[in-house]
């Protein structure tokens, strides 16, 4: 549903010039990366939603707006932005009132840096990557004349004279979503045998046996040897392993540890989630082969962001 939302919005949002609009605002981070302005309007969405904001994306792709290395960048750089919904869909209502306010905002505090990180890292490698001028050429091209023609079903709209019946917010809601059924005619029947696939493969293999990795980092990290069960919960279960760690901090865990060991546990989870939703998730939207490439960015930099927040967390004070 949200990916279907994702793309109709980005065809509504191109076609009533909504574009040039949060361009005002969001170039400031999208110029700096060398990434068209339409990005700014995918990152905006991902605020809100992730699933609306990467299906923005996908459609932008697809209709050729941004090449395969500037999506990689977009999906990088919309990191933080992805973020900082679940800070009021989960952090705040759930995570911190059960880990207490000092632990809880720590552990908030360390997954907004690492989030941050990413982004910004997101936005050096389209700086260093990106030709300077491609995007912003391409962007005020789209501008001046009032938009290009549409390609293979994409979100760019003909240009029409400015009294034309097509310019109607109707007309306008009609054709996005028009261009929109097409394309969920190709992701909705992807996503959903991935689905069933990736379901019964975690069914019928015991995906807990990955866990065993976390014994050598605990002892190597110098980690309570409570830490093992609660990286193995929190692996699984973001919740049951706040709550599971909630009643050992003090007496065995000190804020620091506990938060290092949750941030562990995100990191042994990877292998989990990965099989369990960024696959049927990733692959859906943009295929495979693509699919995994934005899996592997994806994971590559979560992993050595968290590793760098275990490494400030647990040096000696």
């Amino acid at each position: 549903m949200f990916i279907g939302v994702g793309v109709f919005l980005a065809n509504v949002a191109v076609g009533f010039g909504l574009v040039e609009k949060i361009a005002a605002f969001s170039k400031y981070l999208t110029r700096p990366a060398n990434l068209p302005d339409e990005v700014g309007t995918a990152i905006v969405t991902t605020a809100a939603s992730t699933t609306a904001g990467y299906g923005m994306l996908a459609d932008f792709r697809e209709s050729e707006r941004l090449t395969d290395a500037e999506t990689l960048i977009a999906v990088t750089m919309n990191t933080f932005f992805g973020f900082v919904q679940h800070i009021f869909t989960f952090y705040a209502p759930v995570l911190i009132p059960i880990l207490g306010l000092e632990v809880g905002l720590l552990y908030v505090g360390a997954r907004a840096a690492i989030a941050l990180g990413i982004t910004i890292t997101g936005v050096f490698a389209g700086a260093v990557l990106l030709s300077r001028g491609s995007a912003t050429d391409r962007s005020e091209t789209a501008a001046v004349d009032g938009g290009v023609e549409a390609t293979d079903g994409g979100a760019e709209r003909s240009p029409t004279p400015p009294d034309s019946d097509d310019d109607s917010p109707a007309a306008i809601v009609r054709t996005a979503a028009e261009k929109t059924w097409p394309k969920l005619t190709r992701i909705i029947p992807r996503l959903a045998i991935i689905y069933v696939a990736v379901t019964l493969l975690v069914r019928t293999q015991d995906l807990r046996a990955i866990t065993g990795v976390a014994e050598p980092l605990t002892t190597l990290l110098g980690l309570p040897g409570a830490s093992l069960p609660v990286v193995a919960v929190f692996a699984f279960d973001t919740t049951a392993g706040a709550a599971t760690i909630a009643p050992m901090i003090g007496p065995t865990f000190t804020p620091r540890t506990a938060v290092a060991t949750m941030l562990l546990g995100g990191i042994i989870s990877f292998a989990v989630s990965t099989f369990k939703r960024s696959i049927p998730f990733q692959y859906g939207i943009w295929g495979p082969t693509f699919g995994s490439k934005v899996i592997a960015v994806n994971t590559a930099l979560k992993v050595v962001f968290i590793t760098a927040a275990l490494a400030v967390l647990l040096v000696p004070v």
